[in-house]
């Protein structure tokens, strides 16, 4: 479980309501202080605020109905098409996971509050309402599909937020709650790479050709299979050719794969890199080397359906974390599923015949691109 620490506090704000001492114009609105465990260090720096004006504090039960009810809830979501054609009764949103709690008048036993809750409760006095959300480990990671653009509205993909609203209804989880009672704040969950590393991957390729007596053996390896955000990928690449042709280049590209399982069976192949070298093999030759590439968002920037890790407003983000899944997992459930792929390219030269009885040679090994737990996350 990963837990969702927050705070509110409801004041009010000047509505031409009857002069009532306890409930007088000048006190603040409702703020909402949020940290979330999982998150990077610049996050677990700040307090993010939420603000939502109340009209009154008091509310009362006429028998007959129940005055507004302020919740607070936590939505996993799945957006997958435009905005503005929910407004024609065509929605394209599908909730993963949903919870609520009511927070004003409370209900329930409260959990105990946590250290940084009784700090926030220092400053905001009485009015203040700690709570806690559990979020499920088995819930997605936010991520994100690059628009293009011309396009406009929320991208597709997987995001979480935390709504404060009031309601009208007791326990109606289908009422229709207008913009203005309501308040948003979109948060991440995120990944950080494990910290014990499997073995590199290795791969062995032999191709035999028609005019050709003897194979072109080619091995690629890494060091280990998981690599960093930004950091240089070694490769090492051997290559025993016992033909008599030729390799004219090396090319080494890295693909992005993406499964979208919720609303279809998508799946978008993105190459994130790609880049040739001038190594040239000759026939009846061996050959060594090893290369540095490293695949960027900067460098894919125009790319639509490019898979990005979530992003809060306008920071910088990165290509998405490569998804892990723990055993028995539902894949379903994950909306958007992330992998990558090197692909190692023998570019073969034309024999007697030209390129009629030759092919290129592919080795692939599998990738995964995570980013590093900071330093003092638990």
């Amino acid at each position: 479980m990963s837990n969702l620490f927050v705070l509110f506090n409801v004041k009010l704000r000047k509505q031409q309501p009857p002069q009532r001492e306890n409930n007088r114009i000048g006190n603040p609105a409702l703020n909402i202080f949020i940290r979330h465990k999982h998150t990077d260090n610049h996050l677990s720096n700040h307090l993010l605020q939420l603000c939502l004006y109340l009209g009154r504090r008091d509310f009362v039960d006429h028998v007959e109905h129940v005055d507004p009810i302020v919740w607070i809830q936590l939505a996993c979501a799945f957006h997958y098409g435009r905005e503005d054609l929910d407004v024609i009764g065509v929605s394209f949103r599908k909730d993963i996971w949903i919870k609520r709690i009511q927070m004003h008048p409370f209900e329930g036993t409260k959990p105990p509050n946590t250290p940084m809750q009784d700090a926030l409760l220092k400053k905001v006095g009485d009015q203040g309402h700690p709570f806690t959300f559990d979020i499920p480990v088995h819930l997605p990671c936010s991520v994100s599909l690059q628009p293009a653009p011309e396009d406009a509205g929320k991208p597709c993909g997987v995001d979480y937020e935390v709504k404060a609203y009031i309601a009208n209804e007791e326990d109606e989880t289908d009422e229709k709650v207008v913009k203005k009672d309501t308040c948003r704040l979109i948060i991440r969950k995120i990944q950080y790479a494990p910290s014990e590393l499997a073995a590199g991957p290795k791969t062995d390729l032999n191709k035999q050709f028609i005019t050709a007596d003897k194979p072109i053996h080619v091995e690629a390896s890494m060091e280990k299979e998981l690599y960093y955000h930004g950091d240089p990928i070694p490769i090492k690449v051997k290559v025993n050719n016992e033909t008599s042709k030729v390799v004219k280049k090396i090319k080494i590209s890295i693909h992005q794969i993406t499964d979208v399982l919720l609303y279809s069976a998508d799946k978008y192949h993105k190459c994130v890199l790609n880049e040739e070298f001038a190594d040239q093999i000759n026939a009846n030759s061996t050959f060594e080397k090893e290369y540095r590439v490293t695949p960027l968002l900067a460098s894919n920037k125009e790319k639509r359906g490019l898979a990005l890790d979530g992003k809060l407003k306008d920071e910088d983000t990165n290509l998405a974390s490569s998804t892990i899944l723990l055993p028995n997992m539902d894949k379903q459930i994950q909306g958007l599923v992330v992998s990558y792929k090197i692909r190692v390219t023998l570019i073969m030269g034309g024999g007697l015949l030209g390129s009629l009885t030759l092919s290129d040679i592919t080795a692939e090994l599998p990738l995964i691109l995570m980013s590093p737990k900071p330093a003092g996350l638990i």
